[in-house]
């Protein structure tokens, strides 16, 4: 559905809050529809471009409600960090955290499904904000990790926001994180930080991309190994499934051309963000937005455009300002 009058109006007319509310109510309606295996690309692809409208209305006449974006005093939007910090205070008698790095809004009908399926309580489900950039070392400094390779067997130590916890972080078929969590059977609260699906996202090659990670999502969030693993983590324990951050699918966004090609490519070759104070260039609307985040200052590519650089831009890609890369999807279940 394109952005009518009345949309419009809801977001230009009202508080900061109250855009942002509707954007994410608006996003997580389109992604959450239920998904069948067989139409699943073509499907991820349509909602792909649904959800692209909201963009297109941030890139070009809502650009300032970014400088909000993080922050739920004034955007009503919490940062994924800050919202498992305040949450791992909540008075359950153990919680676990599973962060599947990069997940989307667009897996969220695989989740939403499975847990019906193997019979799981679901709580709550909305979108929380990633880190500005949204990449995996700013997340993990934000937990008050060095990086996210300091969970590995547990080594999480009492540094982090989330104690006291057993920590993994791996990149191991299902079944064998389930077995792992089986040997820390003793283990009260638990933080997993599961490489997938980014570790896929960086192996595909220019041209491809989005088909092959939403047919791998399906086949891998709809296996009775990862709801096994989910059901070893959930038993006896609150569990939230998160991410760090999303993705964008740049091998559907359009091409930039003249100077605003050629100031993207200058400033971001083949990226996303560039820290620091870098030049947002003369353009109105704006291609690039520096933002102020708490991990600094960044320059941050604004929109749904790709560029020609050197080696190819890349088809699946995270990093900047659109929704689906910075938008995480937040389910808190139960069994």
């Amino acid at each position: 559905m394109a952005l009518d009058a009345g949309i419009l109006q809801r977001l230009t007319q009202g508080t900061a809050a109250d855009a942002w509310s509707f954007i994410i109510e608006r996003a997580l309606e389109i992604a959450s529809r239920p998904l069948a295996e067989g139409n699943a690309p073509g499907e991820v692809v349509k909602r792909d471009r649904e959800i692209g409208d909201l963009d297109l209305f941030l890139a070009s006449s809502g650009w300032d409600l970014w400088r909000s974006f993080g922050q739920p005093e004034i955007s009503g939007v919490e940062r994924t960090s800050d919202r498992l910090a305040r949450w791992w205070t909540e008075p359950f008698a153990a919680r676990a955290v599973l962060v599947l790095d990069a997940l989307s809004l667009r897996e969220l009908p695989w989740l939403l499904q499975g847990a019906k399926e193997h019979g799981f309580t679901l709580h709550r489900v909305t979108a929380t904000a990633s880190e500005l950039p949204g990449e995996t070392n700013e997340f993990a400094r934000a937990l008050g990790l060095t990086s996210r390779s300091q969970l590995q067997a547990n080594g999480g130590g009492l540094a982090h926001k989330l104690q006291p916890a057993q920590t993994e972080t791996i990149d191991l078929p299902w079944r064998d994180c389930e077995g792992l969590v089986s040997e820390a059977s003793g283990a009260k609260n638990w933080v997993f930080w599961h490489h997938w699906p980014d570790a896929k996202l960086h192996d595909y090659g220019a041209g491809q991309g989005l088909e092959l990670l939403t047919r791998d999502a399906a086949q891998q969030l709809s296996s009775d190994d990862f709801w096994a693993f989910v059901e070893r983590l959930a038993t006896g324990r609150r569990l939230v499934i998160t991410s760090d951050h999303g993705y964008a699918a740049t091998g559907y966004f359009p091409d930039a051309d003249g100077d605003v090609a050629a100031h993207l490519k200058q400033t971001f070759s083949s990226g996303r963000n560039k820290a620091g104070n870098g030049d947002a260039g003369p353009f109105v609307p704006p291609v690039a937005l520096q933002i102020d985040s708490p991990h600094g200052a960044y320059l941050l590519a604004l929109g749904r455009r790709k560029w020609r650089s050197q080696g190819g831009y890349p088809t699946l890609t995270h990093g900047g300002l659109s929704l689906l890369e910075v938008l995480s999807p937040w389910l808190e279940l139960s069994k």
